[in-house]
């Protein structure tokens, strides 16, 4: 809507935001829509006969005049400095979406209507632009005046910033339904054209002969070419037809961490990663719809995401290109397919073949332990480890230190410890601390820019504010680095400054041995050195993706060789939301970052003593390299927020200080359209992965999608005339039990692992009653992600949601319950415990009961209550009707067991509280099974201040199922003392 906004663009229905997954098909949407946001053209293109020569307008034109000072207030340089030929884009950095905000204020400024068949690339310069203003407003009127903001009207009011909506996410990996329940991705092999980039394991024959029984045909390269040999074989395929597919395996070929040399790094890196590129760059125009780019990795399965940890850490450079990829070639099928180091070469062909053909809703998918995964992100906050409170004994490492961002974390972590000794890495010289420009730029920055541009004046060169701000760059870089060591030196620490190249192995070597020299520690190594230049494959030489992957990669690499065999504590990477989920224009940047995140999931394997954290962070606001040119107008357009340095600068810290084992998180607010799913049912045909359910329980319904937010989607129709509903009233009105909806989580969670049994379900919130009024039927809309969890389990989180349309015509949408399914390929023991004694002086039967509760017969579960030895002890009732029909449809939670607990708790409560409760939550249920109802069974409760523990035992002292942390919602009237009384004194 801002975008439109903006920019004036009429609302298109048919728009599906699916297609613009990037902020580069965002910026092309404008383009597309505002036929005059065309790419500028050279500055040698030939002007406009309208445009008017510089010279030709007086120093008090108000078209002029009006012109520069809205230029001013776009770059921040006095009219002045603007020199009217000056290009809009090569000198002034003006890109073409602050042009096009340029004319939209113009237009508004003179009342000038919209132009269609406008095109900015003939308006280079400032005096075009003015000449434009001229040519449609003839007497070149000045604008009307504008009333000048008052004082206060233009101060910005105290914003408080909310830090809850930046929460900690971190990625997970999330099962996904089997290939053979996915929709087909498009592409064809037969008759393809096949690119194999080689490894060295038999992938590349196994899938090469079955590509060739399918009819396609396989073009596989050198192995370990050149870029340039790689390029020339490309081009000549190329010749003869277009490529349908690529498959780049030499990710699969493991490089044990420990043998590596920095020589053999960069080659690894240069064959894995490096020649995608150039794969992908000459062949770019082939990848649309019908094609595909899929690469292969050994991370482990999962990504690196699990207990075991990354395998392979040079994969995850590989991961990171390929989801870089993904977003620039978003017709085309782009996936990176993830196996354990162990998995044989026919069963990675197989897979590889698969994923060529379905399932378009992923980038990332893994196999591990017979199920195909993704990645998704849970909300994991932390919480402080006073242990790890930092110290001023500490020492730090801190790579890229020269930036503003770093030297404000710094700041940060310089306070936090109370000092330490911190060596600084940078490629910037150490500052100097008498020089009056870097003073200046704190104090006067006007007057400095004033000065630079008279400097390049004085050196024979025009001055250009493009090469200002060159100049400026540079100044504020060192200004940056000496706020750094004045920050430390101000908190009781030491500073030392190494400048080093990152890519220099040597170098970065000896400041390591520098700063390991008196202690033998590095107490955390911080690498937050790297830089950025977005440009779409095509665009990006080999030497600007080299520049953009070596600081980052190489840099690590050489810190960490460079340690040999010194203590390292922490591993802080800075990555960014490219790193995670791949972004257009960004693959080098992409690679890299995805790279630092799988060599902290390796810690375990490679550093068992260290702890690692990897920080995927979004754009900053207020601070560093995203806050300029039209970047934060993007990341709005975009849904993205942009980080406020107050929420920003103290995560490092917080990250080292908390408990836990660190990993890797996104540092961000809201992701917009990288969270949007790639196909509308996330890549599933639900009525196959509907057709795969052998014994459909009574909650099971449809399928309805299989997204990476919120896992496998069903809804089920829910009919008042079910047992399980009809005899559930409140009021008269039918309200789905809880026990049903834990029924429900379970049925939805087995989709996807149908081996798996469930045995526990934990954290469950029944957080308002599902009603079915009118006696209406009323869909339920039930999900279940699954993701891996402790001892070989998975974990389901559930939630339940009803929709309805209220009579003013709204719909209101209700989350009506949540808990996690825990399923495990075995069912556990079922432990024991001594059946209750059932000869007792006082107990209450179903008739008093009954008289308070509302339930019908199919849940007067309840055949007698009693209290024993400070417990209530719940028998069964023998030949209760069926729970639902069809009567052989199976459970998984055995529901009214659980409803036993659930009753006999609640008449405690009424017997010696007098309260008439609800349930609110179980805390954790584990189920033991058989799991039938039709035998003798007890629940034995035990009230606490909370609610209640409990558990069912059946006559041979088998426990089926047990409650931990049963809580009830008291309501506001209790039952009349009368009724009461049988049940007070069972209760006593």
């Amino acid at each position: 809507m801002a975008v439109r906004e903006m920019f004036d663009i009429e609302r298109d229905d048919s728009l599906q935001l699916r297609d613009y997954p990037t902020l580069a098909h965002v910026i092309g949407f404008v383009r597309d829509r505002v036929p005059e946001l065309a790419t500028p053209a050279p500055a040698e293109a030939p002007a406009p006969a309208a445009a008017a020569p510089a010279e030709a307008a007086a120093a008090t034109d108000p078209v002029e005049a009006t012109i520069l000072e809205l230029v001013s207030e776009q770059t921040g340089y006095p009219p002045d400095m603007l020199d009217l030929e000056l290009d809009l884009e090569a000198d002034l950095g003006i890109d073409t979406v602050k042009q096009a905000e340029l004319f939209v204020a113009v237009r508004d400024r003179y009342d000038i209507e919209r132009d269609d068949s406008l095109q900015l690339r003939d308006y280079p310069t400032l005096a075009h632009v003015i000449g434009f203003v001229r040519d449609r407003v003839p007497e070149a009127a000045a604008p009307a005046e504008v009333a000048a903001p008052t004082a206060e009207a233009a101060a910005p009011a105290a914003v408080e910033v909310d830090t809850s909506g930046f929460p900690r996410r971190v990625p997970v990996a999330v099962v996904r339904p089997p290939i053979d329940a996915c929709v087909p991705t498009g592409v064809a092999l037969d008759g393809a054209r096949v690119v194999v980039l080689p490894d060295h394991g038999g992938v590349s024959e196994a899938v090469t002969a079955a590509l060739e029984e399918r009819g396609a045909q396989v073009l596989t390269t050198p192995d370990a070419p050149t870029a340039e040999e790689l390029e020339e074989q490309l081009a000549t395929w190329r010749e003869e037809g277009p490529v349908t597919a690529v498959l780049g395996l030499a990710g699969l070929d493991l490089a044990p961490f420990s043998a590596l040399t920095s020589e053999t790094w960069k080659e690894g890196l240069r064959v894995r990663v490096k020649l995608l590129a150039t794969t992908a760059r000459a062949l770019y125009d082939d990848l649309g719809a019908g094609a595909a780019f899929l690469t292969g990795t050994r991370l482990g399965g999962r990504f690196g995401y699990d207990e075991a940890g990354a395998q392979d850490v040079l994969g995850g450079a590989v991961s990171g290109f390929t989801k870089g990829l993904a977003r620039e070639r978003s017709d085309a099928t782009v996936k990176v397919v993830d196996h354990a180091p162990e998995t044989d070469a026919a069963t990675i062909a197989a897979h590889l073949i698969d994923e060529l053909l379905a399932d378009p809703g992923v980038i990332e998918v893994g196999y591990a332990e017979g199920l195909r995964t993704s990645v998704g992100l849970d909300v994991q906050p932390t919480e402080p480890d006073e242990a790890r409170a930092l110290s001023p004994d500490q020492v730090f490492v801190i790579t890229g230190a020269a930036g503003s961002i770093v030297s404000a974390i710094t700041e940060d972590l310089a306070t936090g410890a109370g000092g330490g000794t911190f060596h600084l890495l940078d490629l910037t010289p150490e500052p100097d601390r008498d020089d009056a420009d870097l003073a200046r730029f704190v104090d006067d920055l006007d007057g400095l820019k004033t000065d630079l541009a008279q400097r390049i004046k004085d050196s024979g060169e025009k001055a250009t504010p493009a090469k200002v701000n060159r100049a400026l760059a540079g100044i504020e870089r060192s200004r940056a680095a000496l706020d750094t060591i004045l920050a430390v030196e101000a908190a009781g620490g030491t500073a030392h400054w190494h400048q080093v190249d990152l890519t220099d192995g040597e170098a970065v070597g000896a400041a390591m041995a520098a700063a390991t020299e008196t202690t033998g520690r590095v107490d955390v190594l911080l690498h937050a050195g790297g830089l950025e230049i977005s440009h779409f494959l095509p665009d990006k030489p080999q030497s600007e993706y080299d520049l953009v992957f070596d600081v980052k990669a190489d840099g690590m690499f050489h810190c960490l060789s460079g340690l040999g065999d010194a203590e390292l504590g922490n591993l802080v990477v800075f990555s960014s939301i490219a790193g995670r989920f791949g972004n257009g224009g960004q693959t080098d940047y992409s690679a890299a970052n995805d790279l630092l995140c799988k060599t902290v999931a390796a810690l375990p394997m490679l550093r068992p003593g260290t702890r690692g954290v990897a920080l995927d962070w979004t754009a900053w606001g207020g601070i560093g390299m995203a806050t300029r040119g039209s970047i934060p107008k993007m990341m709005e357009f975009a849904g993205i927020d942009m980080l406020p340095p107050e929420i920003g600068i103290p995560i490092v810290r917080t990250e080292l200080e908390a408990a836990g084992d660190g990993g890797e998180s996104v540092v961000a607010g809201s992701l917009g359209l990288l969270l949007e799913e790639r196909h509308e049912t996330g890549g599933v045909d639900p009525a196959a992965l509907t057709a795969t359910i052998d014994a459909r329980g009574p909650m099971l319904g449809e399928v309805v999608a299989a997204t990476l937010a919120e896992g496998v989607v069903t809804e089920v129709e829910l009919d008042p005339t079910q047992p399980f509903l009809d005899d559930h009233r409140i009021d008269g009105t039918p309200v789905l039990p809880g026990v049903m909806s834990v029924e429900s989580f379970a049925e939805v969670s087995r989709l996807l692992a149908p081996d798996h049994t469930v045995v526990a379900v934990e954290d469950m919130s029944f957080d308002a009653p599902f009603k079915l009024y009118r006696d209406e039927p009323r869909r339920a809309r039930i999900n279940a992600r699954l993701t891996p969890g402790p001892d070989g389990t998975l974990v389901a989180a559930c939630t339940l949601v009803g929709r309805r349309t209220l009579a003013n015509g709204t719909e209101q949408v209700t989350e009506h319950a949540s808990g996690r399914v825990i399923l495990a390929a075995d069912a556990p023991e079922a432990p024991t415990a001594e059946p209750p004694a059932t000869d007792v002086d006082e107990a209450v039967g179903p008739e008093a009961i009954y008289r308070i509760y509302f339930h019908g017969p199919t849940y007067q579960v309840l055949e007698a209550a009693w209290a024993a030895d400070g417990t209530a002890v719940g028998a069964l009732a023998s030949d209760l009707p069926a729970n639902h029909r069809p009567e052989d449809a199976p459970t998984s939670t055995a529901p009214r067991l659980l409803e036993l607990c659930f009753q006999i708790a609640g008449v405690h409560e009424l017997g010696t509280s007098h309260r008439m409760a609800l349930p609110a939550r179980i805390q954790r249920l584990e189920l033991f099974g058989p799991l039938g109802d039709d035998e003798a069974c007890w629940a034995v409760a035990v009230p606490n201040e909370d609610g209640a523990d409990a558990e069912v035992v059946d006559a041979d002292g088998r426990v089926r199922l047990k409650v931990t942390g049963y809580g009830t919602t008291v309501l506001p009237d209790g039952p009349d003392e009368e009724l009461l009384a049988p049940l007070s004194a069972a209760m006593r």
